[in-house]
């Protein structure tokens, strides 16, 4: 082949797969898919491949034809078992190709499959993950969260997507004393044991890593311990037990703001905007002072309210934060360098709330608020308002607006599983 447009139009890639090993019973639970280019060509590593396919342009088509070949492969060898299958973080805007949509189908009917996804595909495109996430689990596939640990910022965007599966990054079996590996592994066990996610170490290639992933708290374990990556068994094995895969998280009304969620289950009281200010503030610390810097989303009614100062403490706490965001009416995309924003049009009911939402891997903390429309002096604007600690809700409160963040290139429509 001269070109990676003759490797991707040829749907020459091939898949391997590498067992994922229960460590308790050591029984098989399913395969990760790896791809690989024409054997012998420039484009055999998937790293190479994807670089190339990049710079073509055509990255996403590679992702749709490396997902259908392992489809197909497993399809073929009867795989009960669960396959991981990856998705580059742009792909699900590219509709599958009309060839691969045959073997998809079958796919969407005949498999169990968990898609592996990325913390950077959450921060590029959020709105969009969240309906590929829903997605996913309305064909009733898992989601697993690739990479934890490599990057910080995937700890507190970790429940927004709701993983059934958690990947521990393999760098983390080689540094057990470094204070990040003990960061990491914290968070991922209360994330674990609030939700009932599986806890997967990957990279485990020796007994010495295996002792390590047990006391992180992993369950399931992937490496060249258990098995290199190659073609699937002949003679498919028994099925036994099977990875858990979760109940969605929660959520509130269709299209429910944070403060019709939080209002639903928690007291509300009446009170000035003067006595809601230090209450707000103290929000906005919580993301401020954290050790592990937490998610910050606001909606602030009008962009007037987005005072200079405002926008100079969430400029400050976007430099370390995964995501800070503040909305309404006026705000353009970024209103403040490093922070998102979304505009409210006339008739939105997040016009009349004030909302501060703050979610960590530790901690969590909401003020949601609602204008009752006094038109006298500023301080004394009243609010029916609630506060809550409670994660769920609070995360559920922050789904609602994470749906209005355009991604980092707008105008596209996710196309996860469509065909």
């Amino acid at each position: 082949m001269r070109n990676i447009h003759d490797v991707i139009d040829g749907r020459a890639v091939t898949p391997v797969f590498q067992p994922l090993v229960d460590l308790a019973s050591r029984q098989v639970l399913g395969y990760e898919a790896l791809s690989r280019g024409p054997a012998g060509s420039p484009w055999e590593s998937p790293v190479t491949l994807f670089a190339a396919a990049r710079a073509a342009g055509r990255d996403n088509e590679l992702d749709w034809v490396c997902r259908a070949a392992a489809y197909r492969a497993a399809l073929d060898a009867g795989l009960e078992q669960t396959l991981f299958v990856n998705m580059e973080p742009t792909a699900w805007h590219t509709p599958c190709p009309d060839d691969l949509a045959p073997v998809v189908a079958r796919a969407q009917s005949r498999l169990r499959v968990v898609t592996e996804m990325t913390e950077r595909a959450i921060a590029a495109d959020p709105a969009g993950l969240l309906s590929a996430t829903a997605s996913c689990r309305a064909a009733g596939w898992g989601v697993a969260l690739d990479d934890v640990g490599a990057d910080p910022m995937s700890l507190a965007l970790m429940p927004f997507v709701h993983p059934d599966v958690v990947k521990l990054d393999m760098s983390l079996l080689h540094a057990p004393e470094d204070p990040h590996t003990s960061h990491v592994v914290a968070a991922v066990a209360a994330y674990a044991e609030a939700s009932g996610a599986t806890i997967l170490a990957e990279g485990v290639e020796t007994a010495a890593h295996e002792a390590i992933a047990r006391t992180m708290g992993a369950t399931v374990v992937q490496g060249w311990l258990y098995g290199r990556p190659g073609p699937l068994p002949a003679v498919p094995a028994p099925v036994g037990a099977q990875l858990p895969l979760l109940r969605p998280a929660m959520s509130g009304p269709a299209g429910g703001t944070p403060f019709e969620i939080v209002a639903a289950q928690r007291p509300t009281v009446v009170t000035t905007k003067a006595t809601l200010m230090p209450i707000s503030k103290h929000m906005e610390a919580l993301a401020r002072d954290s050790h592990q810097p937490p998610v910050l989303l606001a909606c602030f009614q009008e962009a007037r309210h987005f005072t200079r100062a405002t926008a100079r403490r969430y400029a400050t706490i976007a430099e370390r934060s995964p995501m800070v965001a503040a909305l309404g009416t006026g705000l353009s995309e970024e209103p403040v360098p490093g922070v998102r924003g979304a505009h409210f049009s006339a008739g939105d009911a997040l016009r009349g709330e004030w909302n501060v939402l703050v979610v960590g891997p530790h901690q969590a903390a909401a003020l949601v608020a609602r204008d009752l429309g006094d038109t006298g002096p500023e301080a004394e604007r009243r609010f029916v308002f609630a506060t809550t600690y409670d994660r769920a809700l609070v995360i559920a409160a922050a789904r609602s607006l994470l749906h209005l963040l355009a991604p980092t290139d707008p105008g596209r429509i996710p196309h996860l599983l469509t065909v």
